[in-house]
């Protein structure tokens, strides 16, 4: 479940993996340009609350600002809103601020109720609140029935309480500290949390309490994720789409799965196989559209646009396979985008054998890459999310 930041299930992507870019960027240019300005976590939020409510019932007032000790070691100053003592309760609120990464949870205030338990046994007792999910699922390293909140930040909550309470602790008292979210179940309705059995709100989460933008790593530890969900429940098929739409026509060509059989693996194809083997999974099924589909063919461990361009050899060649005439051959050849090649050739009745053709050559490729005890299919549709046509690997033998 590591990640550089917080784990896929709470992060938004700034554009859906099936949705091809309006037009054309390449690598280098000023248009490629992304924010850099990095953020926290919910974890680390979660903790500076925390803090606050504490430092609230040791001092008789919760403070505006608290420096809070984040996983990675590092000190970092937390504004706090909305702070207020009431006998042997405290209240504090920190706002997260994702920096420049498309965060579901940006602006989310993390709020910590700290309640002091005379001859409590000084222990700090954390819980979850409104709008932290519950885990409904084994296979997320989380007792099920308890709170979402995720190892590394339960640990640095509980941590930087033990270290601002001190006094009360040392005196015998306990301190239970809940976590909490207004409008964090909204907030989940953006992300993947139902899929993983984490209903009603949202995860609190964070390895380093650094959110960097746009991080691969998140996306990536989410699909390992899911997929160890699915192989705790008992399934032995998965299939991995490149996003929403090729997953939506995924569940409509196999009605039979659980919805746990669906994984949303993005761009990160080596990350899902793998964990597809190392769970042993007996069928892997695969959804994809032309230009995913291509670069799975080229054995591409990580297909997006700006990682690798799709190879338009690999496309001229399945063109010319399928019987296209060699001046659209060139053209394809030439072309800057899959879907070129795909609108030309359905023009000429070739869209099946044309998609039939580049299957083949991804299922080579993929069993190439990631060998393992499973069997292979690939589903391939439109850019609407129509069939098209789907290859087993049986087929093939």
């Amino acid at each position: 479940m590591s990640a550089a930041n917080d784990t896929h299930p709470d992060i938004t992507p700034d554009r859906p993996p099936d949705t091809p870019p309006p037009e054309k960027v390449r690598k280098g240019t000023a248009r490629r340009q992304r924010g850099n300005r990095t953020g926290f976590t919910t974890g680390a939020n979660s903790a500076a609350a925390a803090i606050a409510a504490t430092q609230g019932l040791v001092q008789g007032c919760v403070p505006e600002q608290v420096v809070c000790r984040l996983p990675n070691g590092q000190e970092v100053n937390f504004t706090i809103v909305d702070g207020r003592v009431d006998d042997h309760c405290a209240h504090a609120v920190s706002i997260k601020d994702a920096g420049d990464d498309p965060d579901a949870t940006d602006g989310a205030h993390l709020t910590a109720d700290v309640r002091r338990i005379p001859r409590g046994g000084g222990l700090v007792i954390l819980k979850g609140g409104a709008g932290v999910g519950i885990v409904t699922k084994p296979g997320l390293g989380l007792e099920v029935g308890g709170p979402a909140i995720n190892p590394v930040p339960r640990r640095n909550i509980t941590e930087n309480v033990e270290r601002t309470g001190a006094a009360l602790l040392a005196a015998g008292d306990s301190l239970e500290v809940t976590i909490s979210v207004p409008g964090g179940e909204e907030m989940a309705k953006k992300t993947l949390n139902s899929r993983l059995g984490i209903l009603g709100g949202i995860s609190i989460l964070g390895t380093t309490g650094i959110v960097r933008p746009y991080s691969t790593a998140a996306f990536r530890a989410s699909v390992v994720q899911a997929v160890d969900v699915a192989a705790n429940q008992g399934q032995t098929h998965v299939v991995f789409t490149t996003g929403g739409r090729t997953e939506k026509f995924a569940m409509r060509q196999l009605p039979e799965l659980d919805e746990s059989c669906f994984v949303q693996m993005g761009d990160f194809v080596k990350a899902a196989f793998q964990a597809a083997n190392r769970q042993r999974m007996q069928h892997i099924t695969v959804g994809a559209m032309v230009g995913k589909l291509s670069k799975m063919g080229q054995g591409l461990a990580v297909t997006h646009a700006w990682k690798e361009e799709v190879n338009r050899n690999l496309l001229a060649d399945s063109a010319a396979e399928v019987g296209a005439p060699p001046d659209l051959v060139e053209e394809i050849r030439n072309a800057e985008t899959a879907r070129f090649a795909a609108e030309r050739l359905q023009v000429l009745g070739l869209t099946v054998p044309f998609h039939r053709a580049l299957a083949i050559r991804a299922i080579k490729s993929l069993r190439s890459c990631y060998p393992g005890p499973y069997q292979l299919t690939v589903l391939v549709c439109d850019f609407e999310g129509q069939p098209i046509v789907r290859v087993e690997e049986s087929e093939l033998v």
